[in-house]
């Protein structure tokens, strides 16, 4: 699945992954920056809470984006495939300036939401320049190759994680979340190592990658960002290792980021920023 072409004079939105557990409060500084980007106090929030089995998740989200200055947060209620479909949603989706997906369990999302006409809907809006968050769950389905599931752990290891496709707003980043809390290097590496295209994000709690429309991704929130650039890999034994064997990975690359840092997902050119080197 490639990304949905961006509308000719416009550039494609912002994608918005953030580790789950952001802080849901004014002092916020990722979901504040989201608001602003989607138009600030003109900004018409669609929350997506269909990875969540709680039934409050959309509701809280409302309350939190209007508490920061939105004109309307709206929860959207596609639970079921059928749901997806409904024209009064999709017209009501088509209006909104930004989309936030929530966390929960992203097969949910993938085999709820993926493939539906509201899935396309935010695509396109996304390639129309509208900016798409997700955090936890709904972090890792924005890109082409989701992570679905996978064991914890340090080392990469055959079989060791699940991939699916995603939603497909980029397909220059496989991401994983709640990431340093939950010990997920490994199954990132393995991800990885199946096809050292794309570039790895680990993201940890709190913290936010904003990837803008030039593929340079900013580092907002209270953790760091693990990126993972397997573009220069020299030899991998993936497809000699059985299930459950450790993969031997040469020539890996990795930083760490902090706020205000950037990472250039095209040239994979790392910067410290401003904040982290004490100069802001």
């Amino acid at each position: 699945m490639s990304p949905a072409k961006v509308v000719p004079g416009e550039q494609r939105g912002f994608i918005i992954p953030v580790g789950g557990a952001e802080v849901k409060a004014q002092d916020s500084a990722i979901l504040r920056r989201f608001v602003k980007i989607a138009g600030g106090r003109r900004a018409r929030i669609a929350i997506i809470p269909t990875a969540s089995l709680a039934q409050d998740t959309g509701h809280r989200y409302e309350e939190t984006f209007r508490d920061m200055g939105a004109d309307r947060a709206e929860a959207f209620p596609f639970e079921e495939r059928i749901d997806c479909e409904q024209p009064d949603l999709l017209e009501r989706l088509e209006r909104c300036t930004g989309v936030f997906l929530t966390g929960g369990n992203q097969l949910r999302l993938a085999t709820h939401l993926g493939g539906t006409s509201a899935a396309k809907m935010i695509r396109l809006m996304s390639a129309a320049g509208k900016p798409v968050a997700g955090t936890s769950a709904g972090a890792a389905f924005l890109s082409e190759h989701m992570i679905a599931y996978g064991d914890e752990g340090a080392s990469p290891r055959a079989g060791s994680v699940t991939v699916s496709p995603g939603l497909g707003l980029t397909n220059r980043v496989i991401i994983d979340q709640h990431f340093r809390q939950r010990d997920r290097l490994g199954r990132l590496l393995t991800a990885l190592a199946y096809n050292p295209f794309a570039t790895g994000l680990g993201l940890d709690e709190d913290t936010a990658a904003f990837i803008g429309p030039d593929n340079v991704l900013e580092v907002v929130g209270s953790g760091a960002i693990t990126v993972i650039d397997p573009s220069g890999i020299e030899f991998s034994s993936m497809d000699l290792a059985q299930r459950g064997d450790p993969v031997c990975l040469l020539g890996v690359k990795l930083h760490i980021l902090i706020a205000g840092a950037t990472f250039d997902l095209h040239t994979r050119e790392a910067r410290a920023g401003q904040v982290a080197t004490g100069k802001g």
